[in-house]
């Protein structure tokens, strides 16, 4: 497995219940920011084979943006995420600031980032 596959799943997995990320997110947490489409190809490939809470990986607009595949779909990440308590409307979009998962700084070493990386995720995102 790719160490940037690992690391998506190591992050995913790190989100609480009730809380969400944007790709972008996860992409950043990885320590390769621009990489937000592939965060969504590696939950793509790893539907069905791992264990995954996916579904609290959504646009960062607050939007559920997912096409829908073989296993999943919108209205299926959308009653995930409702179970949760995150009220996403019937056009698949909800208040992503207030759900949005930020881990702090033992949780972002845990992700194994140079400790001048989490300096300037803390800083810069309030992380």
């Amino acid at each position: 497995m790719s160490p940037f596959k690992t690391q998506v799943i190591q992050i995913v997995r790190s989100v609480p219940y009730g809380k969400v990320v944007s790709y972008g997110q996860v992409a950043l947490y990885t320590g390769f920011p621009r990489l937000a489409r592939q965060v969504g190809w590696v939950l793509n490939k790893t539907e069905g084979v791992i264990d995954l809470p996916w579904w609290r990986v959504v646009n960062n607009h607050g939007y559920i943006s997912i096409k829908g595949t073989r296993f999943h779909d919108k209205n299926l990440q959308r009653d995930l995420l409702i179970a949760e308590g995150i009220p996403v409307d019937k056009d698949f979009t909800f208040p992503i600031e207030r759900y949005r998962y930020r881990p702090n700084k033992q949780v972002l070493k845990s992700f194994q980032l140079p400790d001048s990386y989490i300096d300037i995720l803390l800083e810069k995102y309030g992380v």
